[in-house]
């Protein structure tokens, strides 16, 4: 399974060049506010133009979420918004912490709700080629930490994430950092993570300390730092 792409994405005005080659693991493509990464996740999931190719092999599904959750509705209720997707809300809902809103109206639902909603059923699919834009914003820590479990869980299935979260990260297999309108593959950890310029602070620091962490999740980091101190 691998996703392979070399190609100039355009959207409202800006262009983005990425050459870059993806096999099953989790991929964080991190970057500033408006560098373009949510212009490279729409991309790969073939909803902006662009030139070059774009390459799947093995890939049977794809799935992508946006960053705002409400851009998915198409539901009048939570249950009908669920089945929109193919699911089952018995199944959905108590992943997504909305037991008992069956027929609430999904734009009733708070920002963080709608996202636990959308999440929820974005992995209930778990499709071959799964791209993330954002997924950790409008969420708690107990809500994100959840995001990344089910991200590690999906093995032998291509994740690509595309964030600027900076307190709670999943364990990953590449980095890649976006600027200057183009994408930089780092290449896989924990060899890239040196390489990485937009390493959140607990990460930066532990490095500054001399720990090695053997990926960028915090528990990594922590044992890398206790590692140092013994």
């Amino acid at each position: 399974m691998r996703a392979e792409l070399e190609l100039m994405a355009s959207r409202e005005g800006f262009s983005l060049r990425c050459r870059a080659s993806y096999g099953p693991g989790v991929h964080l493509v991190s970057g500033a506010i408006g560098s373009g990464k949510t212009t490279m996740a729409l991309a790969m999931a073939g909803l902006v133009p662009f030139d070059g190719d774009l390459r799947f092999e093995g890939v049977e599904s794809k799935v992508m979420s946006l960053q705002f959750p409400e851009y998915h509705v198409t539901a009048a209720s939570v249950d009908d918004e669920v089945r929109s997707w193919g699911l089952d809300p018995g199944e959905v809902l108590p992943r997504a912490g909305l037991i008992g809103r069956n027929a609430v109206d999904p734009f009733k639902l708070s920002r963080g709700q709608l996202k636990r909603l959308n999440l929820a059923c974005v992995f209930a699919l778990d499709p071959d080629l799964l791209i993330l834009d954002e997924p950790f914003s409008s969420l708690d820590c107990r809500a994100k930490a959840k995001v990344c479990q089910a991200i590690g869980s999906r093995d032998g299935r291509i994740t690509m994430l595309f964030s600027h979260e900076r307190a709670m990260l999943p364990r990953v297999t590449t980095l890649s950092q976006i600027s200057d309108a183009e994408l930089e593959p780092l290449g896989a950890v924990p060899g890239s993570i040196g390489r990485w310029a937009g390493a959140p602070p607990y990460l930066r620091r532990a490095l500054e300390h001399g720990a090695r962490p053997r990926n960028i999740a915090m528990d990594d980091v922590e044992e890398a730092l206790c590692a140092t101190r013994g």
